[in-house]
Protein backbone atom coordinates (compact mmCIF):
# COMPACT_ATOMS: atom_id res chain seq x y z
CA UNK A 1 0.00 0.00 0.00
CA UNK A 2 1.22 3.63 -1.00
CA UNK A 3 0.95 6.06 1.61
CA UNK A 4 0.99 9.94 1.89
CA UNK A 5 4.56 9.59 3.07
CA UNK A 6 5.82 7.36 0.56
CA UNK A 7 5.03 10.67 -1.48
CA UNK A 8 7.34 12.45 0.26
CA UNK A 9 4.82 14.13 2.76
CA UNK A 10 5.36 13.41 6.62
CA UNK A 11 2.17 14.81 8.71
CA UNK A 12 3.74 13.93 11.74
CA UNK A 13 6.36 16.33 11.40
CA UNK A 14 3.99 18.98 10.51
CA UNK A 15 2.40 18.64 13.64
CA UNK A 16 5.88 18.49 15.64
CA UNK A 17 6.53 21.54 13.86
CA UNK A 18 3.23 23.51 15.19
CA UNK A 19 3.83 21.90 18.80
CA UNK A 20 7.68 23.02 18.60
CA UNK A 21 6.76 26.65 17.59
CA UNK A 22 3.53 26.91 19.60
CA UNK A 23 5.47 28.74 22.50
CA UNK A 24 7.37 31.14 20.53
CA UNK A 25 3.84 32.37 18.53
CA UNK A 26 2.04 32.96 21.79
CA UNK A 27 4.55 35.68 21.75
CA UNK A 28 3.26 37.63 19.47
CA UNK A 29 -0.49 38.68 20.64
CA UNK A 30 -2.07 41.85 21.11
CA UNK A 31 -5.00 41.93 23.68
CA UNK A 32 -7.45 41.32 20.52
CA UNK A 33 -6.46 38.31 19.59
CA UNK A 34 -9.32 35.66 19.95
CA UNK A 35 -8.60 31.74 20.22
CA UNK A 36 -10.15 29.84 17.56
CA UNK A 37 -10.12 25.90 18.88
CA UNK A 38 -10.20 25.01 15.56
CA UNK A 39 -7.10 26.38 14.69
CA UNK A 40 -8.66 26.97 10.98
CA UNK A 41 -8.60 30.79 11.44
CA UNK A 42 -6.84 33.46 13.03
CA UNK A 43 -9.52 35.80 14.55
CA UNK A 44 -9.53 39.76 15.88
CA UNK A 45 -12.01 41.65 17.45
CA UNK A 46 -12.47 44.31 15.24
CA UNK A 47 -14.55 46.06 18.26
CA UNK A 48 -10.98 47.39 18.84
CA UNK A 49 -11.65 49.77 15.31
CA UNK A 50 -14.52 51.14 17.32
CA UNK A 51 -12.45 53.95 18.81
CA UNK A 52 -11.78 54.91 15.04
CA UNK A 53 -13.72 58.04 13.27
CA UNK A 54 -13.16 56.78 10.17
CA UNK A 55 -10.56 53.59 10.30
CA UNK A 56 -8.97 52.80 7.32
CA UNK A 57 -7.54 49.09 6.89
CA UNK A 58 -4.54 48.66 5.21
CA UNK A 59 -2.82 45.66 3.66
CA UNK A 60 0.54 44.57 2.76
CA UNK A 61 1.96 41.28 1.11
CA UNK A 62 5.53 40.71 0.75
CA UNK A 63 8.45 37.55 1.11
CA UNK A 64 11.73 37.58 1.65
CA UNK A 65 13.55 36.91 -1.93
CA UNK A 66 16.39 34.70 -2.88
CA UNK A 67 18.02 35.75 1.00
CA UNK A 68 16.65 32.60 1.93
CA UNK A 69 18.94 30.87 -0.34
CA UNK A 70 21.51 32.15 2.04
CA UNK A 71 19.63 31.51 5.03
CA UNK A 72 19.32 27.53 3.60
CA UNK A 73 23.48 27.26 2.92
CA UNK A 74 24.91 28.71 6.31
CA UNK A 75 21.72 26.87 8.05
CA UNK A 76 20.14 29.98 10.06
CA UNK A 77 16.67 30.00 9.81
CA UNK A 78 15.07 32.34 12.45
CA UNK A 79 16.60 35.94 10.95
CA UNK A 80 14.45 35.45 7.68
CA UNK A 81 11.54 36.02 9.95
CA UNK A 82 12.51 39.21 10.71
CA UNK A 83 13.08 40.16 7.47
CA UNK A 84 9.55 39.44 6.37
CA UNK A 85 8.32 40.73 9.11
CA UNK A 86 9.85 44.13 8.36
CA UNK A 87 9.28 43.85 4.62
CA UNK A 88 5.22 43.63 5.34
CA UNK A 89 4.68 45.64 7.69
CA UNK A 90 6.77 48.69 7.74
CA UNK A 91 5.16 48.95 4.26
CA UNK A 92 2.08 49.45 6.52
CA UNK A 93 3.81 52.29 8.34
CA UNK A 94 4.74 54.37 5.22
CA UNK A 95 0.59 55.53 5.33
CA UNK A 96 1.03 55.98 9.16
CA UNK A 97 -0.58 52.50 9.50
CA UNK A 98 -0.56 50.48 13.04
CA UNK A 99 0.10 47.10 12.16
CA UNK A 100 -2.68 44.75 13.76
CA UNK A 101 -2.60 41.20 13.02
CA UNK A 102 -0.06 38.62 10.45
CA UNK A 103 -0.27 35.65 8.87
CA UNK A 104 2.83 33.20 7.08
CA UNK A 105 3.34 30.52 4.05
CA UNK A 106 6.02 28.63 4.33
CA UNK A 107 7.09 26.42 1.40
CA UNK A 108 9.39 23.44 2.08
CA UNK A 109 10.77 20.96 0.61
CA UNK A 110 10.55 18.47 3.29
CA UNK A 111 9.38 19.66 6.77
CA UNK A 112 12.19 19.46 9.30
CA UNK A 113 10.18 20.21 12.27
CA UNK A 114 12.91 22.45 14.55
CA UNK A 115 13.56 24.49 11.49
CA UNK A 116 10.35 25.15 10.86
CA UNK A 117 9.94 26.50 14.50
CA UNK A 118 13.05 28.38 14.25
CA UNK A 119 11.78 30.02 10.95
CA UNK A 120 8.12 30.82 12.62
CA UNK A 121 9.92 31.80 15.89
CA UNK A 122 11.80 34.52 14.04
CA UNK A 123 8.97 36.16 12.55
CA UNK A 124 6.85 35.54 16.07
CA UNK A 125 9.96 37.39 17.43
CA UNK A 126 9.42 40.35 15.08
CA UNK A 127 5.61 40.78 15.26
CA UNK A 128 6.55 41.54 18.95
CA UNK A 129 8.81 43.94 18.08
CA UNK A 130 6.44 45.55 15.67
CA UNK A 131 3.58 45.49 18.13
CA UNK A 132 1.79 42.93 15.68
CA UNK A 133 0.01 39.80 16.13
CA UNK A 134 0.99 36.38 14.51
CA UNK A 135 -2.54 34.66 14.08
CA UNK A 136 -2.11 31.98 11.90
CA UNK A 137 0.21 30.72 9.21
CA UNK A 138 0.73 27.41 6.88
CA UNK A 139 3.41 25.26 6.39
CA UNK A 140 3.30 23.23 3.25
CA UNK A 141 5.83 20.25 2.15
CA UNK A 142 6.21 20.26 -1.71
CA UNK A 143 8.37 16.96 -2.47
CA UNK A 144 9.63 16.74 -6.01
CA UNK A 145 8.77 20.59 -6.38
CA UNK A 146 11.45 21.84 -3.53
CA UNK A 147 14.98 19.50 -2.72
CA UNK A 148 14.24 18.39 1.10
CA UNK A 149 16.28 21.54 2.37
CA UNK A 150 14.88 24.45 0.07
CA UNK A 151 12.10 26.27 1.38
CA UNK A 152 10.42 29.86 1.13
CA UNK A 153 8.40 31.77 3.09
CA UNK A 154 5.77 35.11 2.35
CA UNK A 155 3.33 36.78 5.16
CA UNK A 156 0.50 39.09 4.82
CA UNK A 157 -0.56 42.04 7.46
CA UNK A 158 -3.40 44.24 8.40
CA UNK A 159 -3.24 47.63 10.02
CA UNK A 160 -5.34 50.28 10.50
CA UNK A 161 -5.14 53.98 10.14
CA UNK A 162 -7.56 57.04 10.90
CA UNK A 163 -8.93 58.64 7.20
CA UNK A 164 -7.55 62.06 8.09
CA UNK A 165 -4.06 61.35 9.56
CA UNK A 166 -3.04 59.31 6.82
CA UNK A 167 0.80 59.75 5.48
CA UNK A 168 1.01 60.45 1.79
CA UNK A 169 2.04 62.31 -1.43
CA UNK A 170 -0.54 64.86 -0.62
CA UNK A 171 0.92 66.31 2.58
CA UNK A 172 4.48 67.23 1.18
CA UNK A 173 5.62 70.52 0.39
CA UNK A 174 8.46 72.22 -1.10
CA UNK A 175 11.13 73.07 1.75
CA UNK A 176 10.26 69.94 3.91
CA UNK A 177 12.99 68.30 5.37
CA UNK A 178 14.26 64.63 4.52
CA UNK A 179 15.28 62.68 7.36
CA UNK A 180 16.86 58.93 6.90
CA UNK A 181 16.51 56.66 9.32
CA UNK A 182 19.74 53.77 8.86
CA UNK A 183 19.33 50.36 7.56
CA UNK A 184 20.59 47.60 9.40
CA UNK A 185 22.77 46.17 6.30
CA UNK A 186 21.25 45.33 3.29
CA UNK A 187 17.86 44.22 4.42
CA UNK A 188 16.22 42.05 1.99
CA UNK A 189 16.61 43.54 -1.18
CA UNK A 190 19.11 42.88 -3.81
CA UNK A 191 19.94 39.26 -3.05
CA UNK A 192 20.05 38.39 -6.46
CA UNK A 193 22.99 40.79 -7.24
CA UNK A 194 24.37 39.44 -4.22
CA UNK A 195 24.49 35.88 -5.13
CA UNK A 196 25.51 36.60 -8.71
CA UNK A 197 28.67 38.55 -6.99
CA UNK A 198 29.64 35.37 -4.97
CA UNK A 199 29.37 33.50 -7.84
CA UNK A 200 31.94 35.27 -10.16
CA UNK A 201 34.11 36.45 -7.20
CA UNK A 202 36.59 35.26 -4.55
CA UNK A 203 34.06 35.83 -2.07
CA UNK A 204 32.41 33.32 -0.52
CA UNK A 205 30.01 33.37 2.83
CA UNK A 206 33.12 32.14 5.03
CA UNK A 207 35.15 34.99 4.26
CA UNK A 208 36.19 37.34 6.49
CA UNK A 209 36.79 41.07 4.67
CA UNK A 210 39.01 43.52 6.67
CA UNK A 211 36.24 45.97 6.24
CA UNK A 212 33.74 43.69 8.23
CA UNK A 213 34.19 42.53 11.60
CA UNK A 214 32.87 39.46 11.06
CA UNK A 215 32.06 36.40 7.98
CA UNK A 216 30.30 37.96 4.86
CA UNK A 217 27.87 35.41 6.07
CA UNK A 218 27.36 36.77 9.30
CA UNK A 219 26.85 40.42 7.61
CA UNK A 220 24.50 38.80 4.41
CA UNK A 221 22.22 37.23 7.21
CA UNK A 222 21.56 40.98 9.28
CA UNK A 223 17.85 40.99 10.28
CA UNK A 224 16.09 44.05 8.39
CA UNK A 225 15.80 46.79 10.63
CA UNK A 226 11.66 46.76 11.66
CA UNK A 227 10.56 50.76 11.77
CA UNK A 228 7.03 50.24 12.08
CA UNK A 229 6.73 51.44 15.99
CA UNK A 230 9.41 54.30 15.08
CA UNK A 231 7.23 55.62 12.77
CA UNK A 232 4.07 55.74 14.16
CA UNK A 233 5.90 57.31 17.41
CA UNK A 234 7.24 60.18 14.63
CA UNK A 235 3.09 60.36 13.20
CA UNK A 236 2.06 60.91 17.06
CA UNK A 237 4.63 63.36 17.46
CA UNK A 238 3.40 65.58 14.99
CA UNK A 239 4.89 67.09 11.45
CA UNK A 240 5.49 64.03 9.60
CA UNK A 241 4.42 64.38 6.05
CA UNK A 242 4.73 60.93 4.25
CA UNK A 243 7.48 57.96 4.86
CA UNK A 244 8.99 56.45 1.94
CA UNK A 245 10.48 52.57 2.57
CA UNK A 246 13.49 51.84 0.67
CA UNK A 247 13.20 48.15 -0.69
CA UNK A 248 13.61 47.03 -4.10
CA UNK A 249 14.38 49.62 -6.49
CA UNK A 250 16.82 51.82 -4.13
CA UNK A 251 16.72 55.13 -2.37
CA UNK A 252 15.59 57.43 -5.21
CA UNK A 253 12.74 55.27 -6.82
CA UNK A 254 11.08 54.61 -3.67
CA UNK A 255 10.85 57.73 -2.09
CA UNK A 256 9.54 59.40 -6.03
CA UNK A 257 6.39 57.20 -4.88
CA UNK A 258 5.97 59.43 -1.84
CA UNK A 259 6.19 62.80 -3.58
CA UNK A 260 3.29 64.90 -5.40
CA UNK A 261 3.44 65.77 -8.59
CA UNK A 262 4.65 69.20 -8.16
CA UNK A 263 7.61 68.38 -5.29
CA UNK A 264 10.75 67.05 -6.28
CA UNK A 265 13.40 66.08 -3.57
CA UNK A 266 17.07 66.86 -3.74
CA UNK A 267 19.29 64.47 -1.45
CA UNK A 268 23.13 64.95 -0.49
CA UNK A 269 24.94 61.91 -0.64
CA UNK A 270 27.85 63.68 1.44
CA UNK A 271 25.57 63.72 4.62
CA UNK A 272 26.07 59.37 4.94
CA UNK A 273 28.64 56.96 4.08
CA UNK A 274 26.96 53.53 3.03
CA UNK A 275 27.85 51.05 5.78
CA UNK A 276 31.33 48.86 4.22
CA UNK A 277 29.14 45.91 2.63
CA UNK A 278 27.77 47.94 0.00
CA UNK A 279 31.53 49.05 -1.31
CA UNK A 280 32.59 45.26 -0.90
CA UNK A 281 30.20 44.05 -3.39
CA UNK A 282 30.35 46.85 -5.57
CA UNK A 283 34.11 46.38 -5.58
CA UNK A 284 34.58 42.72 -6.10
CA UNK A 285 31.26 42.77 -8.29
CA UNK A 286 32.58 45.38 -10.75
CA UNK A 287 28.83 47.00 -10.17
CA UNK A 288 28.57 50.49 -11.71
CA UNK A 289 27.15 53.03 -9.40
CA UNK A 290 24.09 53.46 -10.68
CA UNK A 291 23.05 50.17 -10.29
CA UNK A 292 23.89 50.29 -6.97
CA UNK A 293 21.38 53.01 -6.30
CA UNK A 294 18.74 51.29 -8.39
CA UNK A 295 19.51 47.70 -6.54
CA UNK A 296 20.95 48.61 -2.75
CA UNK A 297 19.14 50.74 0.29
CA UNK A 298 22.76 52.23 0.38
CA UNK A 299 22.32 52.21 4.57
CA UNK A 300 18.89 54.16 4.09
CA UNK A 301 16.07 51.63 4.87
CA UNK A 302 13.24 54.56 5.48
CA UNK A 303 12.72 57.92 4.76
CA UNK A 304 10.62 60.39 6.84
CA UNK A 305 9.56 63.70 5.05
CA UNK A 306 8.94 66.00 8.08
CA UNK A 307 7.75 69.99 8.36
CA UNK A 308 11.04 72.03 8.38
CA UNK A 309 9.92 73.27 11.92
CA UNK A 310 9.87 69.68 12.96
CA UNK A 311 13.24 68.23 11.62
CA UNK A 312 15.65 68.76 14.76
CA UNK A 313 12.50 66.96 17.10
CA UNK A 314 12.33 64.51 14.66
CA UNK A 315 15.88 63.54 15.22
CA UNK A 316 15.94 63.46 18.90
CA UNK A 317 13.14 61.25 18.83
CA UNK A 318 14.41 58.68 16.72
CA UNK A 319 18.23 59.07 18.46
CA UNK A 320 16.44 58.15 22.00
CA UNK A 321 14.51 55.10 20.23
CA UNK A 322 17.90 54.03 19.22
CA UNK A 323 17.55 54.62 15.64
CA UNK A 324 20.94 56.31 13.54
CA UNK A 325 19.10 59.28 11.79
CA UNK A 326 20.17 62.40 9.91
CA UNK A 327 19.39 64.91 7.40
CA UNK A 328 19.21 63.58 3.86
CA UNK A 329 17.98 66.31 2.12
CA UNK A 330 15.02 68.97 1.67
CA UNK A 331 12.14 68.96 -1.40
CA UNK A 332 11.64 71.67 -3.51
CA UNK A 333 9.36 72.87 -6.45
CA UNK A 334 9.64 69.91 -9.09
CA UNK A 335 7.83 67.35 -11.31
CA UNK A 336 7.69 64.47 -8.79
CA UNK A 337 11.62 63.28 -9.40
CA UNK A 338 13.80 62.36 -6.57
CA UNK A 339 17.99 63.45 -7.23
CA UNK A 340 20.81 62.23 -5.71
Amino acid sequence: MTSYQDAGVDIAAGERAVELMRARVAKARRPEVVDDASGFAGLFDASALLRYRRPLLATSTDGVGTKVDLARRLGVYDTVGHDLVGMVVDDLAVCGAEPLFMTDYIACGKVVPERIADIVGGIAEACALAGCALVGGETAEHPGLLEPDEFDIAGAATGVVEADEMLGPDRVRPGDAIVALASSGIHSNGYSLVRHVLRNSDLTLESRPAELDRTLGEELLTPTRIYARDCLALARAGGVRAFAHITGGGLAANLARSLPATVDARLDRSSWTPPPIFTLLQEHGGIPQPEMDRTFNLGVGMVAVVAPDAADAALRLLASRNVPAWILGETTEGTGACHL
